[in-house]
């Protein structure tokens, strides 16, 4: 079954700001993340896939727009 970050953020029961922190990046990355205007590398997309507990192939990433 496939999820948004936004989704998966929400799932692990963390808001952007609590994400960032654990992630080491700003609440605003994350936000640019869940709108698709950015995409994480492959490390941090590994980060978060281990925070959010899901897999990269369950993980959306939305397109840039």
């Amino acid at each position: 079954m496939a999820i948004t970050l936004k989704a998966a953020r929400v799932n692990a029961g963390l808001n952007q700001r609590e994400a960032a922190g654990k992630l080491e990046v700003s609440r605003e990355t994350v936000g640019k993340w869940e709108r698709g205007e950015t995409t994480p590398n492959i490390r941090q997309a590994a980060k978060i896939c281990e925070l959010y507990h899901c897999t990269m192939d369950e993980l959306i990433f939305l397109p840039k727009v």
